[in-house]
């Protein structure tokens, strides 16, 4: 199966998930002349190399009339910042006044002077999740494409909605922040359609940790609609000060993951690093793999495959409650769920549960273990597995049909005797089964006989 494994280990944003993608592209070329064609006002994408903490890959510089967002805003109401961090070194102060009332519910009022780095060429508009969903329908691109973007700005609006406790309709993006953001959103989903993994799967998200300034102030770390975004998914925060995983970043991921955890066993043909643009004592980065898993199909004919192992050590049930608490993890789908006998400490009697699932759902069933059972810990590993897939076939006997399990062939010797190939699938014979009847009827006799000859007992 190709599989696109995501390395979430700083995080993720639009332009660092677009740039590593870009560098698994075979036409990269023809991805920029086609992003650069979209109809995007005043959007240019240009792919430039970089480094960081001495790794080298590419970042994406997305620019709207000339000048390049760094932290995409969005948000209800007045969502741009007053403290523009572009990078002209010319410094000619001006004084504009926004003198106006917006129409929903939080209004209010700016009216200060602040010093912008250059003159903009272009007005402050603002846009609502319906003009974004119709800029995308109107761009050059095919329609699984824009299905996708607008699934996933419409996640981002809802998101922003959630986290500022206004109705989606009130919802506001500063145009240079917006789009900024649909050239993001727009070129991911793109090089998506274009690479066509069958399997995506992202590594846990980390966060950052401490706050960030936005439009609305002072935030912890993640920020609202990123922690909203991020229901279902698994993060960690770390040491890292500063927002690592941005609200379009952690929206692209919760769209596009079929699952998230470590990386599955696969055979690299690809790498894409995905370089971001501040500066951290790691790497600030976010890398892409792409390759060929085995596929789930192929695994049910026979092969060799991974499997997790959760296991704890329970004293303090009830034999009853802990077999209910098995027949639950079942029910939840585990691969097979047993217990052997142990004595725990202090001399007491207890039992190791050990449960088997596929290792996408490891988290899961660590979950569910830790709710339906006492245990305060469990411990997981990693297995490497052989397995084959039987299968169920009637056999006609004199004595009346048998079920027999057949396995198919795995190429490997057979060593017991009383096996054998037969077209493919190892079977026990028929007449080994009549023999083996055979044989202790005749066993019984001889018995029988030498007990009579020694006692002497002719009526037995």
């Amino acid at each position: 199966m190709r599989t696109l494994y995501i390395e979430c280990n700083m995080g993720a944003a639009g332009d660092m998930l677009m740039s590593a993608l870009y560098e698994l592209l075979e036409d990269q070329k023809g991805f920029l002349e086609k992003m650069n064609s979209l109809g995007l006002p005043g959007v240019n994408l240009k792919a430039e190399r970089g480094k960081t903490c001495g790794i080298a890959g590419t970042h994406m510089k997305v620019t709207v009339y000339g000048e390049e967002e760094t932290e995409p805003s969005a948000g209800c109401g007045h969502s741009h910042e007053h403290e523009h961090g572009h990078g002209h070194g010319h410094d000619h102060e001006h004084s504009h006044e926004h003198d106006h009332e917006h129409s929903h519910e939080h209004a209010h009022m700016h009216d200060h002077t602040h010093a912008h780095t250059h003159a903009h060429g272009h007005g402050h508009h603002h846009a609502t999740p319906g003009h974004i969903g119709a800029l995308i329908d109107g761009l050059n691109l095919p329609d699984e494409v824009k299905c996708h973007a607008k699934a996933v700005y419409d996640a981002i609006a809802q998101a922003e909605a959630h986290a500022h406790g206004c109705p989606l309709g009130d919802v506001h993006f500063h145009e240079v922040g917006a789009l900024d953001a649909v050239a993001d959103v727009t070129g991911v989903c793109y090089a998506m359609y274009l690479l066509k993994a069958q399997r995506i799967i992202a590594s846990p998200v980390h966060v950052g940790s401490g706050t960030v300034r936005c439009a609305h102030g002072v935030m912890p770390v993640p920020a609202p609609a990123t922690a909203y975004l991020l229901q279902g998914v698994p993060s960690y925060g770390g040491e890292v000060k500063g927002e690592l995983c941005t609200p379009t970043g952690a929206a692209l991921l919760a769209h596009y993951a079929d699952a998230f955890g470590p990386m599955p066993m696969m055979k690299s043909e690809g790498v894409g690093i995905g370089i971001g643009t501040k500066e951290f004592d790691q790497a600030n980065c976010v890398r892409v793999f792409l390759g060929e898993t085995v596929d789930i199909e192929e695994k049910d004919k026979g092969g060799n495959g991974e499997i997790s192992e959760l296991v704890c050590n329970i004293d303090d049930m009830t034999p009853e409650a802990l077999a209910f608490a098995c027949e639950r993890l079942l029910e939840f789908g585990a691969l097979d769920v047993y217990t052997v006998a142990g004595t725990m400490k202090k001399g007491r009697a207890g039992h190791v549960l050990t449960v088997l699932c596929e290792t996408d759902k490891e988290e899961t069933f660590a979950r569910h273990i830790l709710a339906e059972t006492t245990t305060n810990g469990l411990r997981v590993r990693r297995c490497e597995k052989y397995f084959l897939t039987p299968g169920m076939e009637t056999v006609q006997t004199k004595w009346g049909d048998i079920r027999v399990k057949r396995l198919p062939d795995m190429g490997w010797p057979i060593r017991n005797r009383n096996m054998r190939m037969w077209h493919g699938v190892r079977e026990r014979p028929r007449c080994l089964i009549e023999r083996s009847g055979k044989r202790r009827r005749r066993k019984l006799r001889e018995l029988t006989d030498r007990r009579k000859h020694k006692w002497g007992r002719e009526d037995e």
